[in-house]
């Protein structure tokens, strides 16, 4: 069989402690056919479910993963899923284990994910973060599953930049009200409307939460045409998986 070759995926360049692995995929190397194409790895967007499975097949084989990713049922809320080993499909944006060859596992085409890990190893986590999720405390319930947010590493992984995040004056109060400071997060575009960092966001609510050590950002998949999917471009699109767990000689909590 072919199998994918991830040369453009990203991979956090990060501090994060031996044996944590993480990744974000591209939309390339996979078998799905347009406007899927390739690597869907999102079995609700209408996608032919034997594709899907190749792709998570190809997925598994190119990361010699451990285990299946256990893949949310994302709902743009704060919930968070407390992995430990056999669960399918659970309802939250975030995922959290401490169980070593675990994979969290979150799915975006715009939205923003975010990769967290603890610097003495032992516990890891995914976030899925569009605006009503970043609004409503995703990330600082995802860090909240940690003992201390102190010793913790964030990655920002591929999202819609600042120059295609067209928003809603909502959208704007809906952060500014909460933290003053996040309207600089905000260019005026035109009557009513403006143009979010989403990557800045995420910054200044995970700062607030009491995280310092943020990587990653600077992509738009809005732009990135042929390396990620984005929703807000195309409508019917794919999805990209953000993922990280650690080794089981590397569980250091």
């Amino acid at each position: 069989m072919t199998r994918t070759e991830p040369g453009d995926w990203l991979w956090p360049d990060w501090p994060a402690p031996p044996g944590v692995r993480a990744v974000s995929t591209s939309r390339n190397g996979g078998v799905s056919r347009a406007p899927w194409d390739s690597l869907n790895l999102g079995d609700h967007v209408d996608d032919r479910p034997r594709d899907v499975r190749e792709n998570r097949r190809r997925l598994r084989e190119a990361l010699d993963l451990p285990a299946e990713p256990v893949w949310l049922r994302q709902v743009h809320g704060r919930g968070v899923a407390v992995l430990r080993g056999g669960e399918r499909t659970p309802e939250a944006d975030a995922a959290f284990t401490r169980v070593p060859g675990v994979v969290c596992a979150v799915l975006t085409a715009d939205c923003l994910p975010v990769l967290f890990a603890d610097t003495r190893g032992g516990a890891v986590a995914a976030a899925h973060a569009g605006w009503r999720g970043l609004a409503g405390g995703v990330l600082e319930s995802t860090l909240g599953c940690f003992d201390d947010p102190g010793r913790v590493l964030a990655w920002l992984g591929p999202a819609i930049g600042p120059e295609a995040f067209e928003v809603g004056d909502e959208v704007r109060a809906a952060f500014a009200d909460i933290q003053p400071e996040a309207a600089a997060a905000f260019r005026p575009h035109r009557p009513g409307r403006w143009l979010a960092d989403i990557y800045a966001l995420a910054r200044l609510r995970l700062a607030r939460a009491g995280l310092g050590r943020v990587f990653g950002g600077g992509h738009c998949t809005w732009r990135e045409a042929g390396r990620f999917f984005s929703y807000r471009r195309d409508g019917i699109t794919g999805r990209m998986a953000s993922m990280i767990w650690f080794d089981e000689e590397h569980a250091g909590e």
